[in-house]
């Protein structure tokens, strides 16, 4: 009796195990259900167990953040008020310090890194480094020095390899010119430390010439006068006002007397459109020899 009730009471259980792993068979929603819990389960257990470490990550991280930006505007003004250039390049070396500070803070708490074995590893990679970053190197470099030999300095006007223009920044790896059409140009630190640069004055970097030839029967003083009073009449608007138009003879040619008026062009134009203004204002005048006139002579002759 005790054995039919054995059995009977059994077969129920091994029935109702078999329908649920057909049911789970029979069921992908079911084992989907049971992967998401199981992997939003590992996420909770790794943010229980890295809490602290997350925690500290994010302060040394807002900490870092919030001291690099009260700093760079301290060394701003402070550069402001002192006879040291203000650009970019210290301010960025000092930054770079305060990051590199902040994360040998949290290598060993947040990431288990000891931060000697990290050193010891820049130590023995650092040749491979310097070959490979040998470029960035030469201009971290010689911005470094343009910047303390002052060199060059924010508000410089200087001309290189044909380039003229306004110095904005040193960064740490270019120096940044914007020339009188607005372009921006970027000129490897390296380049100024080894390229022959010219400094020019504000006048003589917005100076535009426009060459002539006089008769040489013409009345010179009183041509010289009329060249440059239509000159400054055509250039009204685009000239300085403190340095009006010059009128230069250079000298002597087979058609008459050779020279050139000089023109200043404000902050903000083009010295062709300057040249432009000034060729159509003489243009036609009878004291001046034209380029058919040479032309015809050369011709007769």
């Amino acid at each position: 009796m005790n054995l039919t009730v054995n059995f009977t009471s059994e077969v129920p259980a091994l029935a109702s195990t078999s329908i649920t792993s057909a049911n789970q068979d029979k069921d992908p929603m079911g084992r989907s259900e049971q992967a998401i819990s199981s992997f939003s389960d590992a996420i909770i257990y790794w943010f229980r167990q890295n809490f602290g470490k997350i925690i500290l990550l994010i302060v040394v991280a807002v900490c870092a953040a919030l001291i690099s930006k009260i700093v760079a505007a301290a060394m701003r003004r402070a550069l402001e008020r002192t006879n040291l250039p203000s650009a970019s390049i210290f301010v960025n070396i000092v930054r770079a310090l305060i990051w590199i500070f902040a994360a040998a803070t949290v290598l060993q708490p947040v990431f288990g890194i000891n931060p000697s074995t990290v050193v010891a590893a820049l130590g023995v990679s650092g040749l491979a480094l310097s070959f490979g970053l040998k470029d960035t190197i030469a201009n971290i470099v010689g911005g470094f020095g343009l910047m303390v030999s002052k060199v060059v300095q924010p508000g410089d006007i200087i001309t290189i390899q044909g380039t003229t223009g306004t110095v904005r920044d040193v960064t740490w790896r270019h120096t940044i010119v914007i020339d009188r059409t607005g372009n921006q140009l970027l000129i490897p630190n390296s380049i100024l430390n080894t390229t022959a640069l010219e400094k020019i004055t504000e006048a003589g970097e917005a100076a535009a010439t426009v060459p002539f030839t006089l008769r040489g029967n013409a009345d010179i003083a009183e041509s010289s006068h009329s060249i440059a009073q239509a000159v400054a009449q055509a250039t009204k608007g685009m000239a300085m006002q403190s340095n009006p138009p010059i009128v230069q003879l250079q000298g002597f040619t087979p058609y008459g007397i050779k020279g050139q008026v000089v023109m200043f062009a404000k902050q903000g134009v083009i010295a062709a459109d300057m040249q432009d203004a000034a060729t159509r204002a003489l243009a036609g005048q009878d004291y001046l020899v034209q380029e058919a006139e040479l032309q015809t002579k050369d011709i007769e002759h």
